[in-house]
Order: C-alpha cells, then sequence, then structure tokens
C-alpha cells in the first residue's frame, strides 16, 4: 500500500459517482491519496494505517513537528486512488497492472476509512468515482508513507 499525506489548513472533494454529484469537506488536518497494490493484504492494511494515523506533521507549541493529526483535533479527507500504484519505469505511458482490482481494493479501502474514524473525524470519496479535490496544503507538507 502507498499513500501520499497532505497537511491541510482545507480540503474539499467534489464526487461524481454515475451522475449523482456529492460534495465533502474538512477543515484543518491530513488529505490521504491511498494506492493499493494487487499485493497488499490486511497486514499492509494495519501497518499503513497505524502509521498514518500517527504521523507527526504538526508543529508542537515550539514550532517542531511532534503532533500527528488526532493531537491537533484534526480531520481526514481520504481518498482510493489506483494511480499512486503505477509503474513509469518503461515508456511514456504508466502501466497499473500492480494495482488491486477494484473486488480486493475496495474492501481493503474500506477498513483502512474504518480504523481511522475509531480516532479522528473522516470524510471521503467514493471508491472508483470521478472527483475533483480541492485542498490548501499548509507547508507544503506531502508525504509517501509505505506500508
Amino acid at each position: 500500500m502507498r499513500a501520499i499525506i497532505q497537511r491541510v489548513d482545507s480540503a474539499d472533494i467534489e464526487i461524481d459517482d454515475n451522475g449523482t454529484k456529492t460534495k465533502e469537506s474538512i477543515g484543518k488536518g491530513i488529505v490521504i491519496f491511498l494506492g493499493i497494490y494487487s499485493t497488499d493484504d490486511e497486514n499492509n492494511l494495519h501497518l499503513l494505517s497505524e502509521r498514518c494515523k500517527g504521523i507527526r506533521i504538526f508543529s508542537d507549541e515550539n514550532g517542531k513537528m511532534n503532533l500527528s493529526v488526532n493531537d491537533i483535533g484534526g480531520e481526514a479527507l481520504i481518498v482510493s486512488n489506483f494511480t499512486l500504484c503505477a509503474d513509469t519505469s518503461h515508456g511514456k505511458r504508466p502501466s497499473f497492472i500492480n494495482a488491486a482490482h477494484p473486488e480486493q481494493a475496495k474492501p481493503l479501502y474500506d477498513k483502512f476509512i474504518s480504523s481511522f474514524k475509531a480516532h479522528t473525524p473522516v470524510k471521503t470519496g467514493v471508491f472508483g468515482a470521478h472527483m475533483q479535490i480541492n485542498l490548501v496544503n499548509n507547508g507544503p507538507i506531502t508525504l509517501v508513507v509505505e506500508g
């Protein structure tokens, strides 16, 4: 599994799920783009979820990045993104052969979200839907986390 985490002041997502349009938004917190490989399982899910929940990317009173999203009472926006699993090592067209198929990826994505909801207010995209994300990156702080 691979996650791109961005520290944000705010973010919103517009979702077009087969003609049904919805919008979700968060305030201060993190946006997580989640890619799931065909080789991933619940062990990867647990490891990555714990890393993302506890990653210390918010400043403490001394200006050091020592606080997690939970420590600051922030929110999370979690979005599935199979393109994070792209192989770009050859040519100019990415290959997505390593990305998990939807029947494997969606249950892992849903469990990842559930693991966050126990500790953090969460908004999500819709798995497989077309989405437009607007965010105000704070820092900018953007990290790649693998699990």
